[in-house]
C-alpha cells in the first residue's frame, strides 16, 4: 500500500531514500531539497515552494539526520532556504516526525505541538545495519592514509561495541594485527572469543607506541594529552565518536599526529545502501504505527 511522505530538508543519504520511495509507488512531498537535481522531474515526486505544502498532504514527515545541528534551523544542505526548528514544528502539529539524533529541546517543542516523534537513529535495526558503513569507511580512510598496506599493520580498535566489534572482524579480514581495548571484564573476554588480542583502555600508556593505525569508537575521551605522547609519530589515528570524540584533538595537532575524525561515515561512503537501510527502518516503523 502506498504512503503519502513529506520530506523536508536532509543529506544525500535522504536524496536517495526520496527516489526509493517514489520509485516504490509512494507519493513524496519536498521542501528543503530543490537544489537535489536527482530528484526534477520524477514521477511521484513534488516539490513544493513552501513549507505547509509539503506538511498538508501526510502525517507522515521524514527530516535530516541529524535533524539539526544547532537547536535552531534543520539540516538542509540542498536548499538555499533556512527551515527553522519551531517553525517546522508548528506547522506539523498532530503530525509524526521520523528523523535522526534529535535533542531534547526538541522533544520539547514537539509536545507543545502534539508530534510524535520517532528518533530512527535509535532503532536498533539501523544501528546494527549501519556499523557495517562505519567499518567499511574506516578502512577506506585506513588505505587513503597511510604509506603502508593493512596486512600486517598493527592495529589497536578503542571501545568493542557494535562498531568495534564489526570494524576488528574485517581488519582481521585484511589480516592485520588487530588488539581491541575495554574496560568490562566481559568486553575483554568477548575480544578474546571473537580472536582479538585485548588490553584495557586503563592500561594504555607507553603500549601505544607500537601501533600503526589507532581507532577510536568511545564517545568520551581515551586518548588524553598525556596518553598521545606515547603515540608513534608515523602512526594513523582515526576517531569515530561523536562531538567531541575520544581523542585530545589540540594535542594531536601540537604533535603534528596524522588524525582523521571521520563522523557520519555511513552517510559519506555509501549513501545508497545506508539509504535502503533508513527506508527499511521506516516501513518497520510504519508497520508498528499502523498496528495500534
Amino acid at each position: 500500500m502506498s504512503t503519502n511522505f513529506a520530506i523536508i530538508g536532509g543529506d544525500l543519504r535522504i536524496i536517495k531514500l526520496a527516489k526509493m520511495l517514489a520509485g516504490e509507488g509512494n507519493k513524496i512531498y519536498t521542501y528543503g531539497l530543490e537544489k537535489a537535481e536527482e530528484l526534477k522531474n520524477r514521477e511521484n515526486i513534488i516539490f513544493c515552494e513552501k513549507l505547509n505544502q509539503a506538511l498538508q498532504n501526510t502525517e507522515i514527515v521524514i527530516g535530516p539526520i541529524p535533524f539539526s545541528s544547532n537547536g535552531k534551523e534543520i539540516n538542509s544542505p540542498f536548499s538555499d532556504e533556512t527551515i527553522s526548528v519551531r517553525e517546522l514544528m508548528h506547522g506539523m502539529n498532530a503530525k509524526i516526525l521520523i528523523a535522526g539524533s534529535i535533542t531534547p529541546q526538541i522533544y520539547d517543542l514537539a509536545n507543545d505541538e502534539y508530534i510524535e516523534i520517532i528518533d530512527i537513529m535509535k532503532r536498533e535495526e539501523l544501528a546494527v545495519l549501519n556499523t557495517i558503513a562505519t567499518a567499511e569507511g574506516a578502512i577506506e580512510i585506513a588505505v587513503s592514509n597511510t604509506n603502508k598496506i593493512i596486512h600486517g599493520s598493527n592495529v589497536l580498535i578503542l571501545g568493542f561495541g557494535r562498531i568495534g566489534k564489526v570494524l576488528a572482524g574485517k581488519m582481521a579480514g585484511l589480516s592485520a594485527n588487530v588488539t581491541c581495548a575495554a574496560r568490562k571484564d566481559e568486553d575483554l573476554a568477548w575480544i578474546k572469543t571473537y580472536g582479538h588480542k585485548s588490553t584495557n583502555i586503563n592500561a594504555l600508556g607507553e603500549n601505544l607506541s607500537q601501533y600503526d593505525i589507532i581507532i577510536n569508537t568511545v564517545p568520551h575521551l581515551i586518548l588524553t594529552s598525556e596518553r598521545l605522547q606515547y603515540v608513534n609519530e608515523e602512526a594513523l589515528l582515526i576517531d569515530l565518536a561523536s562531538n567531541p570524540g575520544g581523542i585530545d584533538k589540540k594535542t594531536a595537532k601540537e604533535r603534528g599526529l596524522k588524525l582523521v575524525w571521520a563522523l557520519a561515515l555511513p552517510g559519506k561512503v555509501a549513501p545508497v545502501t545506508t539509504a535502503e537501510f533508513i527506508k527499511d527502518t521506516i516501513y518497520n516503523i510504519l508497520k508498528e504505527i499502523y498496528k495500534k
